[in-house]
């Protein structure tokens, strides 16, 4: 029964440690050279923008969600028309799902390290690519 006790409280821990990572990440949105803001817009018409990740590959522009948090994934899916700044400039795009192929390219081209996943909650990983309007 202790050792229930014990990896209950680990469990806990462990998520509150994921819950914490994930929202300073949220709060903060760090940039960096390998980022770019995206502006989504959601059912109601809002624009909400949010800082992913940039990838290139193959001579195209990819963005992943790397996180649990991923409401802005779902908005372009529903609403593909997404402004996307980079370096300063700001342009139209179309967010387009990526096919299988694309997924598993993009995966080992773009892995994540141990640590960042296990902070992260093991988050699956979704991309777009970012088609120029």
């Amino acid at each position: 029964m202790k050792l229930w006790k014990i990896l209950a409280a680990l469990a806990v821990l462990y998520v509150g440690v994921v819950v914490a990572f994930e929202a300073l990440l949220g709060w903060y949105q760090p940039q960096g050279g390998n980022t770019v803001v995206i502006t989504t817009t959601d059912d109601a018409g809002q624009t909400r923008d949010r800082v992913v990740s940039r990838l290139d590959s193959d001579g195209r522009i990819y963005v992943a969600a790397n996180h649990w948090p991923r409401a802005w994934y779902r908005q372009v899916l529903e609403h593909p028309a997404v402004q996307v700044t980079i370096d300063g400039e700001r342009a139209d795009y179309s967010a387009v799902p990526v096919t299988p192929e694309e997924h598993e390219r993009l995966q080992a081209e773009h892995p994540h390290s141990l640590g960042f996943r296990v902070l992260t909650g093991f988050p699956p990983r979704r991309f777009v690519r970012l088609d120029p309007q």
